[in-house]
């Protein structure tokens, strides 16, 4: 049994980083990336860090609402023993419903502190082994045909292994931006596409079946999330494999997915999730359920995207990695923790915990508060 720790301090900070250009989704534009970064602190010297990066449409968090939340969090985790995730998690449930974003960030400085006292990487700490090579896609913003075809020859150009397409925005155009960019990339490299719920029911099966020929690795949140009903009905009757994403957030709704047969993959998103605690419950799930899986992320920086690479790791079903978007900030605030290598490539260092942090000039130029 290891000895308890104490935290006896918690600080929060808005981080705030531009991107180098605008990320459009189905559900809007992205100029910046409005996270927050959590840094708890133990009497023993310990420190942990995590950060998430809320999104108003998906999670129904912002960057002042987990500003806020996580005050409330703070103020009840001082004093407990932070080797006792199981416990911080609940506590944190009781206080507030869903708020999974912010309850993330907490989630990976608690499994950043529990590794690094345990004196192992992240990955170890949770089971997992670093015996394969993570390999990023990168994203295509939705848009017209002609520049999405050019964004995507770009990629393949850089060195991706695959591209991730962003659709969405009325079904025959959606056909016509993934036949310029099949013809501008070649049939080669694997394309898979995010609808990011953008769809209706017979609208998403049409377009589905009209983008078979274009040789289609997935299809992430084809309709919306509350039609989730519905999702067996898509994938009965679609060509492309189906990933639920928005659909899928904590255990429960994997339980939901799978008792529908839903679905062929789960992305899990942290983000979504609450972290890394309740992300292993779905991983452990899918592996029973035969599910095939992606670890995808919002727009965090690195000190999250380290957590999302170590958890990528747990298991041998997750076999997809979206982790590009790290690489569209103006600014790299973030030292130690994954390494971007070329053509995608992902390391990790065996540093134990997270193995990252933010520069000291980053943080005294971001809005902070300080519980003890």
């Amino acid at each position: 049994m290891l000895q308890p720790l104490t935290i006896s301090k918690i600080e929060l900070f808005k981080l705030s980083i531009p991107l180098i250009e605008p990320f459009t989704t189905s559900l809007g534009t992205d100029t910046d990336a409005e996270n927050v970064l959590v840094k708890i602190f133990t009497k023993e010297g310990i420190i942990g860090i995590g950060e998430c990066s809320p999104y108003m449409p998906i999670n129904g968090e912002s960057q002042d609402t987990c500003y806020i939340v996580g005050q409330y969090f703070a103020k009840a985790l001082i004093g407990k023993n932070p080797l006792d995730i199981e416990a911080c998690i609940q506590l944190m449930d009781r206080i507030i419903y869903a708020n999974s974003s912010i309850k993330s960030a907490f989630d990976i400085a608690l499994y950043d502190i529990a590794s690094q006292h345990a004196g192992l990487p992240l990955y170890q700490f949770i089971g997992g082994e670093n015996n394969k090579t993570l390999v990023t896609d990168y994203t295509v913003s939705v848009g017209e045909p002609e520049q999405m075809a050019k964004d995507a020859l770009k990629i393949k150009n850089q060195g991706y292994p695959a591209i991730k397409v962003k659709l969405g925005k009325n079904g025959p155009t959606d056909v016509a931006r993934i036949k310029a960019i099949r013809a501008a990339v070649g049939n080669e490299i694997p394309i898979r596409i995010d609808a990011n719920q953008g769809w209706k029911v017979k609208e998403a099966i049409e377009t589905l079946n009209a983008l078979a020929v274009y040789d289609i690795q997935h299809c992430e949140e084809p309709i919306a999330r509350w039609k989730f009903m519905k999702l067996p009905k898509v994938k009965k009757h679609s060509p492309i494999p189906i990933m639920a994403d928005e659909c899928c957030g904590d255990e429960h709704d994997a339980e939901k997915l799978i008792a529908l047969n839903a679905c062929q993959y789960f992305n899990i998103k942290l983000g979504k999730s609450g972290g890394i605690y309740k992300g292993l419950k779905i991983v452990r799930l899918a592996e029973a359920a035969g599910i095939h899986l992606q670890v995808g992320a919002m727009l965090e920086s690195r000190i999250a995207m380290t957590a999302f690479a170590h958890f990528a790791l747990c298991s041998p079903m997750i076999e997809h990695y979206d982790f590009d978007t790290a690489l569209m900030f103006k600014e790299d605030p973030v030292t130690g923790g994954i390494q971007y290598k070329a053509n995608g490539v992902i390391t990790i260092t065996e540093t134990p915990g997270l193995g990252a942090t933010i520069e000291d000039a980053w943080l005294q130029k971001m809005e902070k508060v300080t519980l003890q």
